[in-house]
């Protein structure tokens, strides 16, 4: 049976994840487009959700108030983790494929000029670049499979975030 403080918190702070990422998304989308592909909009969004983990796993630690096994520590932020990343999966399938599918082209367009930049930068032959340029035209990284495939890999990327946080906030034995 999982406690009611880390079941409890886990919930409340996915829930928290998941419209704090959606309002990120969303206000990117209502600026700029072009920020999708920003690299420091997708490093400020890690240090985001590592600020909110470590308030979740701090909070929980407290609240327990006995032993804060690995177990617990690492089930308390995957539960946040993973209904955080279904609540944006779903908000991100409803914006650009039921709100606005235009949006998801225009992504494209710029994801596709940025790539040809970069490969121009590093001496990339042409030939090269134009054969990424045919993939990229056949993949479609907003279509809802495409989404829910990406949700699978960022829950993947978060269980292991999660074990490193987890052995950190781990209440430590006196023997150790």
């Amino acid at each position: 049976m999982i406690n009611e403080i880390i079941k409890r918190n886990g919930i409340t702070f996915g829930v928290l994840i998941g419209i704090v990422s959606s309002l990120i998304t969303a206000t990117i989308y209502a600026s700029d487009l072009n920020l999708f592909s920003s690299w420091w909009i997708g490093i400020t969004s890690i240090i985001v959700y590592l600020v909110l983990g470590i308030v979740l796993l701090s909070k929980t630690k407290k609240e327990i108030k006995t032993i804060f096994t690995f177990k617990d520590a690492f089930t308390t932020y995957f539960i946040a983790a993973v209904i955080g990343i279904l609540i944006s999966t779903l908000f991100n399938v409803l914006l650009f494929n039921v709100i606005d599918p235009s949006a998801k082209d225009k992504l494209l367009e710029i994801t596709m000029k940025i790539t040809a930049n970069m490969m121009q930068k590093f001496g990339t032959p042409a030939s090269v670049i134009n054969e990424a340029i045919a993939k990229l035209k056949e993949t479609n990284p907003y279509s809802t499979i495409e989404l829910l495939k990406g949700s699978i890999f960022s829950i993947i990327f978060s269980s292991i975030f999660g074990l490193i946080l987890a052995a950190f906030f781990k209440t430590r034995s006196t023997q150790e």
